[in-house]
């Protein structure tokens, strides 16, 4: 009988126990700011999207750099890193495509077809890389000596080649030992947008709001090798400005 009552008297709390479901104030409080903790990091995740896209293009931009200073010292000639700036045929691709490319040969002598102080007639080697969507080659920002800010990239033109890839590109260039023969300049990519259906001539690239400082690149030096800029203010003093071109 004494049991009996025990288990009588515990009955009542068990029913409390389980219609007892609503949350308290402060745990409503903790749920709401741990949805607000996850919403933002979601955020700042997707506006940092395009700067992983800034970070692999360097990367892979490095290693265009380096096959074209290895291609000049296997094959002994002049050799140089092509980026299209107003392609004819193939706009979507202006200031996104890069290749490698390196002096044309007589094939009767083995000699190269232009002495060494004229202009190399250039054979693409490869089929290069394309900057990802929304990244541009900066022609404004990209200088010849970065350090004083000095001299735009300086460009060449290509028509003996496949259609898509005849137009006017910027050129860094390395002699036949892969010395760089623009050392200090530099190499600037930053996201943007512009109408891909026209040719860069016509719309430049654009600063978005969201991508105000974006940026990145590099500064190639006399031996070929590169150093990476850690931060915009290593690229220039004075951002461009949201809708300003790049």
């Amino acid at each position: 009988m004494h049991f009996s009552n025990k288990t009588a008297a515990l009955s009542p709390c068990k029913k409390a126990t389980i219609h007892h479901g609503a949350f308290s104030l402060v745990e409503m409080l903790v749920v709401i700011a741990i949805v607000s903790i996850l919403m933002t990091a979601a955020a700042v995740g997707i506006n940092g999207l395009g700067g992983k896209s800034i970070t692999s293009a360097v990367s892979t931009s490095e290693a265009i750099f380096d096959e074209a200073r290895a291609t000049a010292k296997s094959r002994n000639i002049r050799s140089c890193v092509l980026i299209a700036r107003v392609l004819e045929n193939n706009p979507a691709d202006d200031l996104r495509r890069m290749v490698v490319a390196y002096e044309r040969i007589n094939s009767a002598t083995g000699e190269p077809l232009a002495g060494p102080s004229e202009d190399p007639v250039w054979d693409i080697s490869s089929r290069g890389t394309v900057l990802p969507d929304g990244v541009y080659f900066s022609e404004k920002l990209s200088r010849l000596d970065h350090q004083n800010g000095d001299g735009q990239i300086s460009t060449v033109r290509l028509d003996d080649v496949k259609a898509n890839y005849r137009g006017e590109y910027f050129i860094y260039q390395f002699n036949s030992q892969g010395v760089c023969l623009t050392p200090g300049s530099s190499f600037v990519i930053g996201s943007g947008s512009r109408v891909n259906t026209q040719s860069a001539a016509v719309s430049s690239p654009k600063i978005t709001r969201s991508a105000r400082r974006n940026f990145g690149g590099f500064v190639v030096w006399r031996n070929g090798g590169t150093s990476v800029f850690r931060n915009p203010d290593q690229i220039t003093g004075s951002f461009p400005s949201p809708g300003d071109t790049f």
